[in-house]
Formats: C-alpha cells, sequence, structure tokens
C-alpha cells in the first residue's frame, strides 16, 4: 500500500529536487540568467555577459556565446518558482517562463497545471495512475489550494459552488483534435457519477478497484454508457488523433437539491458528415462503418446485405486499423452499450440499415449519354439493395435521382439530372441520411437520460468543442469553429477579469475598469452582424437567395463591404480570387471560400425525401418525419421562392445554436480547461515548443496572462508578508504590537517602492509583475550578510564552549585524583570498617514509629481510592449515558432532516400552487370586468327594449296609416318603369363593356399576381427605396378613396334604384317581419342567459376547486401538526429514559460501596507493614480534587444542555401556536373568499340578464331609428321625383340618362385608375428586380400592398355583384313595363289625387320629425343610464382592489411560513452544533476515563513497590538483628 501511495504521488505532488535549494537560488542570484529564442527548443536558457546598447552578449549553457538583441530577452522566474502548480504566480509573466514551467512539469508527469482561473492538460500519450477510487476520496470535498492541480479538483470545486451558490456551473474543455478534451470530459464525468450518486452501495476492499466500477445506479451506468454510442457514431480516426470527436457537445447534468444526479441532456455542435462519403488516405470515417462491417455475424450480415472493405467507394483506403483496438470486439461493446440505453432490437436493425445504406450509395455509379449530358444508370444492382434497406421503390428511386421533379412557375416539370448533379444528389443525399441518424441517436439517449422524476435544482455543463483552427486550407467549417472560440474567449475574458474586479473592490483597491471581451467584439461583429453593414454570415446567407450567386460574387460584396474593417483584408500573396483573411485574436487566418454557398445551402433532392418519408420501414419513417424542413435542388435552379420556413441555411441554424449556448454559459460560472497535444508523433515524454507555443496563444492562456500584467497578479498577506520581508526594513517598524496593514505601509515606504507597482488592500498586499522577485533578491542579499555574521559568532561560541570544557575537565581529574589516594590510605584503617558496618544500624530505632505514619497514610490513601473508584463508576455510568442521549440526538437529527426535506417539497408545491391560485385569480378577475361589462350593456339593453316595445306599439299603428297611403303612391310609381325602358338598354350596353372590362381587370390581375410570386424571391433590396415606396403608397391610397368614393356613387344609384323598384313593394312585409324579428331576438336573449347560467356554473366548478386546494392546506398543516406532536412524544421518552438511567446509577453506586467494604477489610490486615504512603498522598488529593472539579462542570453542562432541550421544546409549542393560528387565519381568508366568489357569481347572473336585455334594446332601437330615417329621406326623395313626374315625364327619362352617363364615366374612371395601378405595379416589379436583395426590411410594406391590393379586388368584385343585380332588377323592370304601359294614361287623371296626397304626406312628414325629436330624447337618456352603469364599474373595480389585498395577504401569510421553514432549519443547525458539542465532551470524558485508570493502575504499582519495599525493611529488620545477636554472643 505504501509503494501503490508514493507511485500515485510522484505524479501528482511536486518532488524536492535541487532546484529548489539554497544552492540554486544563491547560484541564480550570482548570475543573471534570462530566455533567448531558440529555433530547437522555442527559448533557451543564458546568462547575460555584457550589454552594448541595443544588443546583450550572452552565454549559453554549453559555453557558447552569441549576440542577441535586447528586445528579443525574457526574464527568467527564480528557481523556488520551478514546476509551480499556479503560473499566475510567475514573477516575470512571459512565454518563455509559461513554455518553461509546462515543459518541466510534463517531464515529470506532472500534466495538470493552473494558469489564472483555469486549468491546462497536456497529454500524456499514456496511461497514469491518477484516476483511481482513492485518488477521487482523495479530491472530494477538497478546496484547490489544498490538493495539486487536477481535473477532479475542478469539477468537485464547481460541484460544491453549485451546492453551496445554487448557482449552475459549466466547464469547457478546448482544445486541437488528440488534445485530450474527450477524455477530460469521461473523467469530469467519472467523477460526478461516484460524488453525485444517489445509489452509493458499499465499496470493495481493492483500492486499486477503478472508480467507474464501483457505481451502482442505473442512470450513472447509462450516463458512461452514453460515451461509447456517441464515440462509436460520431468519432473517426485522424492524423492526429486515433480517436477524434468530429463533433462538440454540450452535456447538461442536472442535480436536485441533495446534490444527487437525477438527469442528463446532450446537445451536439457541427457534426462532419463529409466525413461519412471521403477520407484522407491514412484517416478513417466514423467507426461505426468498421466496426458494423467486421463484428457483424451471420444472419445480422445477412439483413443488412454487408459486403468486405474494399468493396465500398465511401471507405476511401478500405480497413485502416486502430492500434490497440478490435472493431469486432468494439462492435459488440456498442451493442451493449446500446441495450444498456434501452434501445430495442428493431431501433439497433433500424441504425444499422442507415449506416449499412450509407455505404451502399457510395457503390451507385452513373454514366453519361452518347449524345446528351444526360445521366444513365445501366445497373441497378446496388439502387435494389438501397431500396432494400430503406423499404422504397426502386423505380421510383431511380427516376428522383436521374429525372427529378421541380416546380417551374406554377407548372411542375420534370429535369434530367447530368451525371455531375446525380453524384452530388448521391453525396448529399448520404451525408444528410447518416446526419438524421445522430440526430435521432442523440435525442434517443436524451430521452434515456432524462429521468428527473426529481425537480432539478440545478445543474453543471460539460462544454467539450473545438479550439481554434489554423489550417493550410481553411473553410467554412473552420470559420465556425473559430467564431465560436473568438465567443468563448471573450466570454473567458469577461469573467476573469470581472473576478479580478471583485476582489480588487473587495479588497479596496481603486480601479478603472477594463472590459477585455471588448477587444474581440469587432471580430465577432464582423461574422455575425445583420445590418449596416451585414457580416460574413449575413452577405453568406443573402448570396444564398439568388440563383445565379456564385462564391466569387460572394467574395467581391465581401471585399466591397468590408474593405475598410481593421479585421478584414484580402491576401496578398494568395492569387485565388476566392481567398479573404480575418484577423482573430490567435493570429491571422486565410479562408477559402470555395463551395461555401452549397454547404450552407446544404441542399437535398425533395423527391427522394418524399420516398422516404413514406417508406415501408417505421424507423425511416420517424427517421424523415420533418421533411418539410429540407430544402429541395429547385432552390439551386429554378427562380422560384421555397416555401415560408423552409429555406433555413446551416450558419444560421450554427448561429442560433451558439446563442444559446453562450446564453446558457452566461448564466452559469464557467470554469475552463485548456487542452494541449505536444506533439504530432504521439509519442509519450516529447514536447514540440513552437506546437505548445501556438496553442497557447490560440487557446488564450497567453491572453489571460496579457490581462494579468494589466492588473496586480501577485498578491500576499499582511502577516506572510512582514514575516517574510521584515528583514529589509527592521528599523522601520517599532517595538510592541501595530497593526498589519500599518506596518505593511511602513515597509514600503521604508523600501522606498514605486506607488504605481503596488496596491494595499484590506487583507493582503498587491504587486504587479516582478515587484516580488526584486523583493526576493534584495531579501537574499540581507540574508546572506545576516547568516555570515551568524556563523561568525557561533564559531566564536563553539570555541570558547571547548576552552572552558577543557578547563573543566582538568579540574575534575585532579579532585579525582586526590579522592582517590584519600580512599588507598583509609581502606585498610579498621575504625573505617567499624563505621562503615554500623552506619546503617542507626536507623533501626526509628522503624516502628515510620510504620505507624506509613499505616495512616495507608488508610487515607485506601479512601482516596474508594472515591476515585466511586467517582469512576458514575462517570462510566454518565458516559453511557450521554452516549445514548448522542444516539437520541442523531435519531432526532435524522427526523429533522427528513423534516426539513418534506418541508421544502411542501414549499415548492405551495408556491406552486400559489402561481396556480394567482393565475385562477387573474382570470376570475378578467371574467369579472367582462361580466361587468354584459352586465352594464344588459341594464341598458333591457331599458332600450322596454322603451322600444312600447314605441313599437304605437309605431305599428302609424305603420298600418302608412301602408294603405303607400299603397295609393304604389299605382302612381309604376307609371315610371315604362319611361325606363330606354335606361335599361342604354344600361345593357354599358354591362356588356363593364363586363369586357372586367375580363381584362381578371387576366392583368392574374398577371400581376404571376409577377408578385416571381418578385417575391427577389425582394431583399427595397430598403434603399424604402422612402419612395411610401410616397406610391400614399398615391395608392389617394386613389383607393377615389375608387371607394366612385363606389359610393354606384351604390347611391343602385340605392336609388331600389328605392324605385323594390322598396315600395316590401314596405309592408318589412312591418310585418320586424315583429317576427323581435321575437327571435327574445328567443336568443334567452339562449344568452341559458349560457351565462352555463358560465355561473363553470366558475361555481372553479370555485369548488379553490376549496378543495384551501383543504389540502389544511391537511398539509394538520401533518405538520403530527410532526409536533411526535418530537414531544420523543421527548417525554427521552425523559423517561434519563430517570431510568438515574436510578441504575445509584444502584449501581450501593454495589460498589459494598464491594469497597470487602476490599478494605482484606487491605487492613496488610496495612500496619505499609509505611512510605505519604508520597502518593498529596498527589491523590489534588487528583480527587480536579476530578471533582470536572465532574461538577459536567454536570453543570448537562444541566445547561437539558435547559436548552426544554427551549428547544417550547420554541416548538410556539411555532405550533403560529401554525394553528395562521391556519384559522387561512381558513378565515378561505371562507370570505367563497363568500365573495358566491356574490360575485349573483352579481355576474344579474349582469348577465340586465346585459341581455340592455343589448337587444340596443340593437332594436338603433334599427329602428336607421330605418326611420332611411324611411323619411325615401319619402322625402318621393315626394320631390311624384311632383317632378308630375310636371314633366320626359324629364325623368333626362335625369335617367343623365345617372347612366355618370355611371359610365365612373366605371371609366375606375379602369383608368386600375390601369394606372397596373401601371405603377409593373414599375414597382421593375425596381423590385434591380432591388430584389433587401425584402426583409420592407416585408411589413409588401403585406400591407398586397391587403391594399386585395381590398381594390373585393371592391371590384362587389361593383361586378352590383352590375349583375342591376341587370337583373334592368330584366323584371322590363316585364313589368310591358305589363304596365297601359297605365300610363291613367297619370293624368291621378295628378290631382296625388296633389292631394302630397299636402298628406307632408302632414306625416311632420309627425316624423317630431318622433325624431323624441328618438333624440331617449338618447340622452340612455346616455345618462350609460353613466351611471359606469359608477357601478367603479364600484365593483373596488371589490377587485379589495380582493387584490386579501392576495397580498395571502402571499404575507406564505412568507411567514417560510421563516417557519428556516426556523426549522435553524433549529436543525443548532442541534447538529450540539450534536458535536456533546461528541466533543464524550471524547473529553473518554479521555479523563482514561487518564483515571492510567493513574489507578500507577498507584497499584506503586502500592505493589512499597509493599515489596516494605517486606524487604521487615526482612532486613531480622537479619540486622540475627547479625547483632550473633556478634553479642560472640
Amino acid at each position: 500500500m505504501a509503494e501503490s501511495a508514493t507511485d500515485d504521488d510522484k505524479y501528482l505532488f511536486l518532488d524536492n529536487d535541487f532546484s529548489k535549494s539554497g544552492v540554486a537560488q544563491a547560484d541564480w542570484s550570482a548570475k543573471r540568467m534570462v530566455w533567448i529564442p531558440s529555433e530547437r527548443e522555442g527559448f533557451e536558457a543564458a546568462n547575460v555577459k555584457e550589454e552594448k546598447g541595443d544588443e546583450v552578449l550572452v552565454e549559453l549553457s554549453n559555453g557558447q556565446k552569441a549576440t542577441v538583441n535586447k528586445d528579443d530577452i525574457q526574464k527568467m522566474n527564480p528557481p523556488k518558482f520551478s514546476k509551480v502548480e499556479d503560473m499566475a504566480a510567475l514573477t516575470c509573466l512571459n512565454e518563455a517562463s509559461v513554455l518553461h514551467n509546462l515543459r518541466e512539469r510534463y517531464f515529470s508527469s506532472l500534466i495538470y497545471t493552473y494558469s489564472g482561473l483555469f486549468c491546462v492538460v497536456v497529454n500524456p500519450y499514456k496511461m497514469l495512475p491518477i484516476y483511481s477510487e482513492k485518488i477521487i476520496e482523495m479530491y472530494k470535498g477538497k478546496k484547490r489550494h489544498e490538493v495539486p492541480p487536477h481535473i477532479y479538483s475542478i469539477t468537485d470545486n464547481a460541484y460544491r459552488n453549485m451546492l453551496q451558490d445554487r448557482e449552475d456551473q459549466s466547464i469547457l474543455c478546448t482544445g486541437e483534435s488528440g488534445a485530450g478534451k474527450t477524455e477530460n470530459t469521461k473523467k469530469v464525468i467519472q467523477y460526478l457519477a461516484v460524488v453525485a450518486s444517489s445509489h452509493k452501495g458499499k465499496k470493495d476492499g481493492n483500492p486499486d478497484v477503478n472508480a467507474q466500477a464501483l457505481v451502482k445506479g442505473e442512470l450513472e451506468k447509462q450516463l458512461l454508457q452514453a460515451n461509447p454510442i456517441l464515440e462509436a457514431f460520431g468519432n473517426a480516426k485522424t492524423i492526429k488523433n486515433d480517436n477524434s470527436s468530429r463533433f462538440g457537445k454540450f452535456i447538461k447534468l442536472n442535480f436536485d437539491v441533495t446534490g444527487f444526479l437525477v438527469g442528463a441532456n446532450i446537445d451536439t455542435y457541427l457534426l462532419e458528415k463529409s466525413r461519412c462519403i471521403r477520407q484522407a488516405k491514412i484517416e478513417r470515417s466514423f467507426h461505426i462503418f468498421y466496426y458494423m462491417v467486421a463484428g457483424a455475424k451471420d444472419k445480422m450480415r445477412e439483413e443488412l446485405l454487408l459486403e468486405d472493405f474494399g468493396s465500398y467507394q465511401f471507405l476511401v483506403a478500405g480497413h485502416v486499423e486502430v492500434p490497440g483496438q478490435e472493431d469486432d470486439e468494439m462492435f459488440d461493446e456498442t451493442l451493449e452499450a446500446m441495450a444498456i440505453m434501452g434501445f430495442t432490437d428493431e431501433e439497433r436493425l433500424g441504425m444499422l440499415k442507415v449506416v449499412s445504406t450509407v455505404l451502399q450509395l457510395g457503390n451507385v455509379k452513373f454514366e453519361k449519354e452518347r449524345n446528351s449530358e444526360q445521366a444513365t444508370m445501366p445497373d441497378n444492382t446496388v439502387a435494389q439493395k438501397v431500396c432494400h434497406l430503406q423499404g422504397i421503390n426502386v423505380t421510383d428511386f431511380t427516376r428522383a435521382i436521374l429525372t427529378p421533379r421541380i416546380k417551374v412557375g406554377r407548372e411542375v416539370v420534370q429535369k434530367a439530372q447530368t451525371k455531375q448533379q446525380a453524384d452530388f444528389a448521391i453525396e448529399a443525399l448520404a451525408k444528410a441520411m447518416y446526419e438524421r441518424l445522430f440526430r435521432w441517436i442523440l435525442a434517443r439517449v436524451n430521452k434515456t437520460l432524462d429521468k428527473s422524476k426529481r425537480q432539478s435544482s440545478s445543474f453543471l455543463g460539460i462544454l467539450d468543442i473545438a479550439g481554434f483552427e489554423i489550417f493550410e486550407d481553411n473553410s467554412f467549417e473552420q470559420l465556425c469553429i473559430n467564431y465560436t472560440n473568438e465567443r468563448l474567449q471573450q466570454l473567458f475574458n469577461h469573467t476573469m477579469f470581472i473576478m479580478e474586479q471583485e476582489e480588487y473592490k473587495r479588497e479596496g483597491i481603486e480601479w478603472n475598469f477594463i472590459d477585455f471581451g471588448l477587444d474581440l467584439q469587432p471580430c465577432i461583429e464582423l461574422i455575425e452582424r445583420p445590418n449596416n453593414p451585414p457580416g460574413i454570415l449575413a452577405l453568406l446567407d443573402e448570396e444564398c437567395w439568388f440563383p445565379k450567386a456564385t462564391d466569387m460574387s460572394f467574395v467581391d460584396k465581401l471585399l466591397n463591404t468590408h474593405t475598410g474593417h481593421v479585421k478584414f483584408s484580402k491576401p496578398k500573396q494568395h492569387k485565388d480570387k476566392l481567398m479573404f483573411s480575418v484577423l482573430h485574436y490567435a493570429g491571422k487566418v486565410d479562408y477559402n471560400a470555395a463551395s461555401w454557398l452549397t454547404k450552407n445551402m446544404d441542399p437535398l433532392n425533395d423527391n427522394v425525401t418524399t420516398l422516404l418519408n413514406n417508406s415501408s420501414n417505421n424507423f425511416i419513417q420517424d427517421l424523415w418525419k420533418d421533411v418539410d424542413r429540407v430544402v429541395g435542388l429547385e432552390t439551386m435552379t429554378s427562380s422560384t421562392k421555397s416555401k415560408k420556413g423552409m429555406f433555413r441555411t446551416v450558419g444560421q441554424l450554427y448561429k442560433e445554436s451558439l446563442g444559446k449556448l453562450m446564453t446558457t454559459l452566461h448564466n452559469t460560472q464557467p470554469n475552463f480547461v485548456r487542452c494541449i497535444i505536444p506533439n504530432h508523433e504521439k509519442r509519450a515524454g516529447k514536447m514540440d515548443a513552437h506546437l505548445v507555443l501556438d496553442q497557447l496563444r490560440c487557446n488564450g492562456v497567453l491572453e489571460g496572462i496579457r490581462i494579468c500584467r494589466q492588473g496586480f497578479p501577485n498578491r500576499i498577506v499582511f502577516q506572510e508578508f512582514r514575516q517574510r520581508y521584515e528583514i529589509l526594513a527592521a528599523s522601520a517598524i517599532p517595538k510592541g504590537f501595530m497593526d498589519g496593514k500599518q506596518a505593511c505601509s511602513l515597509m514600503v515606504k521604508h523600501l522606498d517602492l514605486d506607488p504605481n507597482l503596488y496596491r494595499i488592500g484590506q487583507s493582503k498586499m498587491f504587486f504587479r509583475t516582478g515587484v516580488l522577485a526584486q523583493l526576493e533578491e534584495e531579501r537574499d542579499l540581507k540574508l546572506t550578510v545576516v547568516i555570515i555574521s551568524f556563523q561568525a559568532q557561533a564559531r566564536g561560541f563553539l570555541g570558547r564552549k571547548a576552552f572552558s570544557k577543557r578547563q573543566q575537565q582538568l579540574t575534575a581529574m585532579k579532585v579525582i585524583q586526590r579522592n582517590c589516594a584519600c580512599y588507598l590510605k583509609l581502606k585498610n584503617w579498621q575504625w573505617w570498617r567499624l563505621f562503615t558496618k554500623v552506619k546503617p544500624l542507626l536507623q533501626v530505632t526509628r522503624q516502628e514509629e515510620e510504620m505507624g505514619q506509613k499505616e495512616e497514610e495507608l488508610k487515607v490513601a485506601k479512601d482516596v481510592a474508594e472515591k476515585t473508584q466511586a467517582e469512576l463508576k458514575e462517570i462510566n455510568q454518565k458516559h453511557i449515558q450521554l452516549a445514548e442521549e448522542r444516539a437520541q440526538l442523531e435519531s432526532k437529527l435524522q427526523a429533522e432532516t427528513e423534516m426539513y426535506a418534506e418541508a421544502e417539497e411542501m414549499r415548492v408545491r405551495l408556491e406552486a400552487k400559489k402561481q396556480e391560485l394567482e393565475e385562477v385569480l387573474h382570470e376570475m378577475e378578467a371574467r369579472l370586468e367582462e361580466e361587468e361589462e354584459r352586465s352594464n350593456a344588459l341594464q341598458q339593453e333591457r331599458k332600450d327594449m322596454e322603451q322600444q316595445l312600447q314605441q313599437m306599439e304605437t309605431h305599428l299603428v302609424e305603420e298600418e296609416d302608412a301602408r294603405q297611403r303607400l299603397h295609393m303612391e304604389k299605382v302612381a310609381v309604376e307609371g315610371k318603369i315604362k319611361k325606363l325602358e330606354e335606361d335599361v338598354l342604354f344600361m345593357e350596353d354599358q354591362n356588356n363593356k363593364l363586363q369586357k372590362e372586367r375580363k381584362l381587370l381578371e387576366e392583368r390581375m392574374s398577371d400581376l399576381s404571376s409577377n408578385l410570386a416571381e418578385e417575391e424571391e427577389k425582394s431583399k433590396n427595397l430598403t434603399k427605396l424604402k422612402n419612395k415606396h411610401e410616397s406610391m403608397i400614399s398615391d395608392l391610397e389617394v386613389r383607393l378613396k377615389k375608387e371607394e368614393k366612385g363606389r359610393q356613387d354606384v351604390e347611391k344609384a343602385k340605392r336609388k334604384l331600389d328605392g324605385e323598384i323594390a322598396d315600395l313593394q316590401e314596405q309592408q312585409a318589412d312591418l310585418q317581419a320586424q315583429l317576427a324579428e323581435l321575437r327571435a331576438q327574445l328567443a336568443a336573449k334567452e339562449e344568452e342567459l341559458q349560457a351565462t347560467q352555463a358560465r355561473v356554473e363553470d366558475e361555481s366548478g372553479h370555485r369548488a376547486a379553490a376549496v378543495k386546494r384551501v383543504r389540502e392546506l389544511e391537511a398539509l398543516l394538520g401533518e405538520v401538526q403530527e410532526d409536533l406532536e411526535t418530537e414531544r412524544a420523543a421527548k417525554g421518552k427521552a425523559e423517561i429514559a434519563r430517570r431510568d438511567l438515574g436510578e441504575e446509577l445509584d444502584a449501581l453506586r450501593s454495589e460498589l460501596e459494598d464491594s469497597l467494604d470487602i476490599t478494605a477489610a482484606q487491605q487492613e490486615l496488610r496495612a500496619k507493614r505499609e509505611q512510605e504512603v505519604a508520597l502518593l498522598k498529596k498527589a491523590l488529593e489534588d487528583e480527587g480534587r480536579s476530578h471533582e472539579t470536572q465532574v461538577q462542570d459536567l454536570r453543570q453542562k448537562h444541566s445547561q444542555a437539558v435547559e436548552q432541550l426544554s427551549e428547544q421544546l417550547e420554541q416548538a409549542k410556539r411555532v405550533r401556536a403560529s401554525l394553528e393560528k395562521a391556519k384559522q387565519t387561512l381558513e378565515k381568508e378561505s371562507a370570505d373568499l367563497s363568500a365573495d366568489l358566491r356574490s360575485l357569481s349573483t352579481a355576474k347572473q344579474d349582469v348577465e340578464h340586465k346585459k341581455k336585455k340592455v343589448e337587444g334594446q340596443l340593437a332594436d332601437v338603433q334599427s329602428r331609428f336607421n330605418e326611420s330615417e332611411r324611411q323619411r329621406a325615401e319619402l322625402g326623395e318621393h315626394v320631390s321625383k311624384i311632383t317632378l313626374e308630375l310636371d314633366s315625364a320626359t324629364g325623368l327619362l333626362n335625369e335617367a340618362e343623365g345617372k347612366n352617363i355618370k355611371l359610365s364615366k365612373d366605371v371609366s374612371s375606375l379602369s383608368s385608375q386600375l390601369h394606372d395601378a397596373q401601371e405603377l405595379l409593373s414599375e414597382e416589379s421593375r425596381q423590385k428586380l434591380n432591388l430584389s436583395g433587401r425584402l426583409r426590411q420592407t416585408e411589413e410594406d409588401r403585406n400591407s400592398l398586397i391587403e391594399q391590393l386585395e381590398e381594390e379586388s373585393e371592391a371590384k368584385r362587389a361593383v361586378e355583384r352590383q352590375v349583375s343585380s342591376l341587370n337583373m332588377q334592368l330584366s323584371d323592370s322590363k316585364k313589368k313595363l310591358d305589363e304596365l304601359s297601359g297605365t300610363m294614361e291613367l297619370l293624368e287623371e291621378g295628378k290631382k289625387r296625388l296633389q292631394r296626397d302630397l299636402e298628406a304626406t307632408k302632414s306625416d312628414y311632420e309627425e316624423k320629425a317630431s318622433a325624431h325629436d323624441k328618438l333624440e330624447k331617449s338618447r340622452s337618456r340612455l346616455q345618462q343610464e350609460l353613466e351611471d352603469l359606469l359608477m357601478d364599474l367603479d364600484s365593483q373595480r373596488q371589490l377587485v382592489s379589495n380582493l387584490e389585498k386579501k392576495q397580498k395577504k395571502f402571499d404575507q401569510m406564505l412568507a411567514e411560513e417560510r421563516l417557519v421553514s428556516s426556523k426549522y432549519a435553524e433549529e436543525r443547525d443548532r442541534a447538529e452544533a450540539e450534536a458535536r458539542e456533546k461528541e466533543t465532551r464524550v471524547l473529553a470524558l473518554g479521555r479523563a476515563l482514561d487518564q483515571r485508570q492510567e493513574t489507578l493502575e500507577e498507584a497499584e504499582k506503586n502500592m505493589k513497590a512499597l509493599r515489596a519495599e516494605m517486606e524487604d525493611l521487615i526482612s532486613s529488620k531480622d537479619d540486622v538483628g540475627k547479625n547483632v545477636r550473633f556478634r553479642a554472643s560472640t
């Protein structure tokens, strides 16, 4: 295990090498080391020897000398910055230092390096043991500075920020093909699948098991298995990479509130679909082609009609193998991944059939006919295979390819295709088929991964997209990729400096904000700007509208539009006219515009797509179900306009998807990962310096360093700055305490630093690049001086110490010699021997006294030991009790967490219900306003109906008299019909002329419509003549007004004729019909009343639903109360358990005392012989006192904890009471709302009744008023006409002729106006031909013109209908003239009678005038009633405002409930804190117990030792007595 740990650590942690030692630092200080350019290594280290003006003489590491320009030299960092983990900390920020740091770390197998806000990854081209389960556990929950750089650290920090800040995160992986983007994306998903898995099981004991094997959940498995499927269908072998992703993807992982993974979604960008039809010789097509051909066996191979690799034309190089990969095994793994993802057998077979069809399409061969350019298919065997796989007819397929049907104008014709066009159609079909299959797979994978049963709270997105590309031949795909990287780099610059500015603001540093994102804005606008002037993509889309446009015309327009743009130029070294250059942030790129129009339109034969849409295979039908979106070939060959919404270019779609992606990224907190490819040879341990430098520029690493140089990248805390550099300003800081900021400011003043080089913040010092390196050099010099003086003092001290030691040794030797001489003199003296033997016996007489003292001390020690044992038992019991309390608190904590989760879900449900109630309230308010309006109208109608009924009764009597009079007038007027024959003949001639003119107008209108259809495709350039069009529109409006006046004149003539012929016959019938209509209106009003009643019932249903929601809220409140009661019950149980434990504790104490009495009796027998216990007495007493104090402290803390729990219970009771109050208020408000709803429903019913009545009355009054006015006018006209006819019958004929002449003039004027309109339209069509590129901005004007033309056509049709009706009336009048020719003679006889009737009609006219005055009065009265109704409306609005206030109160109640939920969360946090405190208390008590046990063991050992000593003393005492008695006897 230790060896594996060290093996893993060397790939993550730095070694203590020589470069960071003090010797290397001193060597670097002695030399002036710099970086100079090198062709082989990029940059090379050198030592500055001499400076000569602008040139510098340097010495290389191999001893050679060279002269270099001063501008080419770059500074070198001190050795302590070697292999630094964050390159933003380098004092010298330049290309050479960044490259050197990356190279040193790469050669040490440290592939991850921070560079400010982002992480740089260099592809190691070998497997490193840094992705195991142990590494995942090491990075889990750690901050960035606590662990070495790693993709796991970036992922974990993003995950933690998402959970803490509730802010969506994104990880952006960019780089060239082969740099490791896809692998790092896999590692991110692998880490999140382990950390955020909701199905975490038991882990295996083997630490070397891969973390991927630990994932137990179904969603995590499917998420990891989605990669093999997408790689099989979207990855391919290229020159740079064996598994290159040929599409960009954005993986969105959804998480719930607790941080568990609940779903995922994948979006893709720019699939390189052209790879399925052609590749380079060394490269492969997509992996699935090779997997399928190599891995399909037996039955599946027969169903898919598969052949060998060499039989397929689309596989250019045949079977190109990938080293270390077997295609048949990968095919089985892909099918297994599909099974895990839930793909059915039918779906898998359909997918493989599409893949086989793409390969078969490459084998379709066309030949050219001898006498024409038309293509033919001599052998349709391959076509039969294609049609069999796709489930379509062979004949229809070959006809659709060779002679497709296209639309020209209004006709559909078959167009013969050339061989080139047929080949192009087959390739386009293959690409479209594969692209649709890939999109279907992506949708299917997303459907499987979308398992968000719980609500998704936030997400973490992973972007894997190609980096900036500069090739020899750059096409449309490179422009899209570089455009994407421009937008991403702008996002990075903006984000990076925003964060820098936030830290400056937080530290109180004055700073003028610089947005480096604006530096990229001109280039972005050059590509994406829609107009004024249009950008590259907009011009490309504009050219795609023109049928005769070419790539050359597109480049010409591009040069004419953007010649003066700072980011655009025409390359001088290229002779190709299709080349243009764009200056990106990473460098200047030359683009070749060949076949850009075709790539942007992506045309497809719609005849074939229709066949595929009608396929007999359900999978193929589903694949081509949105065939309407396909752009047909006629967009390239014909001049007719495609349908609206059908023409969507690739540039537009990509721009929209990129816009959505950037919106998503702007709403997240981005984390950047830059992947670097070290060499193109795929060799481990080799780094191409120039290649890496190009990628650093393209990935924006050096751009980020440029941003750092503008600010203060080096920062250091006050304490560290003072501790490290106080030696440089020791005299500047006085003795005593001083604030860190004040001390640092004094140090900086003493060092005489330029104020522009540093800033002093609130907690740290900020320095520009290079300042800390200068301070480090000065510190090194100061330290060398100090260390030299210290060494001198140390050497002097050591010399003096050695000298004094030698002197002491000399004196000691003399003393030893003197003592030895004395001993030699005394050793044979008899008295000396006697003295040595008698001296030990002098202590025997005092042994009894000492034994008594020892016994007393032993008793005291026993008492103390008994007390300590009793206290030890008490502590053990308390420990057990505290452990039980801890378990109870943990269970309570778990219950509270569950309650919190439930409360959170309840809050979400309440918010959703609140939104629903708000929507219902808004609907009810809108309905209330409508019902109020209806009620007002109904009331007014009711009043009008009552008045009209009274007036109609009187009016019927009057009309009966008028009918009789009018019958007499009818006889007189019939004489006029004879005189109208000539008018009829004249009108017939005019009718014939009008019919001819109508046919001409219809032909012209058809021509105009066809011209308009043709002009719609060519009308994009109308913006330049917008003002002209507006003036033309105003002229057309004037002419339309003239035409309307002419039409009104014709209508007036028609009315006069109708009045003369038909009105006199139908007046009586009209009066009778009015009664029937009134009755029908009454019936209709009754039906409306029934409908309103139904609406009222619907509203009552809504009210019932609202009541149900209120009941649900009450149920939720009941659940909360039950939870509170369960908490109280749990508390009671805890108190009962505590009492039981106290009783058990008392019983154990009694038992302990009994046992101690027994042991004391046994120990008293030995107490007399133990004497040396005095030394233990004091120690035991001190320990007993300290133990008592500790016990008292524990008791106090326990009592405090009990009090806190009681306070928490009281708070819970208060919360319950507040909830009950809130429930009561909610019930009251619900009752008020129900009452308001009832009152509103009743008011609504009344208002609807009134509204219906008022509407009927208003309609009747208005109809009667109009009829009365019309009758009055007609009567006046009849009177004048009758008097004129009596004067002269010939005058009528003259008037009729004049009317006919006027009609003919009107018709001629209309025809001239229509002719003028046609001329204007022809002029507009010519202008549209010249300005066809500006249709988008003037489309609204065009629509208005079309509407006006439709109105003119409708007016013309109305005139034609009037003419036809006049013809019918004239034919009827002819018949009547034949019948009434004899009555003309009776006119003269009735002249006198008519004069008398004239006087009667005058009296009737006066009566009508009086009735008109009455109607005017009734109108004024109705206006007053309308004002009253408006007042009622204001009152209803006040009611609505009251309802709004109640809604606000309801919102306040919701806010209070949210406060209650927050209180619950705070209580949960408190409980957690208390649990932690009790855990610490338990640990402390455990430690105290251990200490007590150790002291007891030591005491027992001491007692045993004392007992042994006493026994030895007793034995020695006996021996001494014996010896004395023996000597006395002798």
